[in-house]
């Protein structure tokens, strides 16, 4: 499933992003934040397509890489996957990319398909380490409303994480409201 917004293209990551996803997975933001490993080498990026691939023909995760005018700027998905069920929303962006507006725009299509057919989820759910307030910013600016605060309910590699939870509804007004966390 390509979705196609103004400005982008997202699709299924290939091959073609191997260099680029690499790169930037090289900026310490993206694993302070994220689940990737650091250091993040070529072979991670390739053993990741080949992940996405395999999610999209199980339907499991739906993961698309961002494109602006052919080039790679970054990735969103979503991920455990319960069809007409639930799905967390989760993204990361090429340092380059961060503060064009790319990240909503992206979002904001794949939430339309997420709550569209033939998907008809019925709650995205967003998630993030404590203290990740850009990320908290773009859901946020999507509509999410702030659930709370999951004491250590995150975890990655690095052990276990505080983290904030927020829900967005087919039902729900998009008009951001206040976060008491940001």
């Amino acid at each position: 499933m390509t979705l196609r917004t103004e400005r982008l293209e997202l699709s299924v990551p290939t091959d073609a992003d191997v260099d680029a996803i690499t790169a930037a997975a090289q900026d310490p933001e993206v694993p302070r934040w994220t689940t990737l490993p650091a250091p993040y080498e070529r072979r991670d990026a390739e053993e990741f397509i080949a992940k996405a691939a395999a999610w999209w023909d199980e339907e499991s995760e739906l993961t698309w890489g961002i494109r602006t005018e052919g080039r790679w700027i970054g990735m969103i998905g979503l991920h455990r996957f319960e069809r007409q069920g639930s799905a967390e929303i989760g993204f990361w962006m090429d340092a380059a990319a961060r503060g064009h507006g790319y990240l909503t725009e992206a979002a904001t299509a794949v939430i339309d398909a997420g709550f569209a057919e033939p998907l008809r989820l019925a709650r995205i759910q967003w998630r993030a380490i404590v203290g990740n307030v850009p990320s908290a910013r773009v859901a946020q600016k999507l509509g999410f409303r702030y659930e709370g605060l999951l004491r250590q309910g995150l975890n990655d590699p690095r052990g276990r994480h505080d983290g904030w939870i927020a829900g967005l509804l087919p039902t729900d007004d998009r008009t951001p409201v206040p976060w008491p966390v940001i």
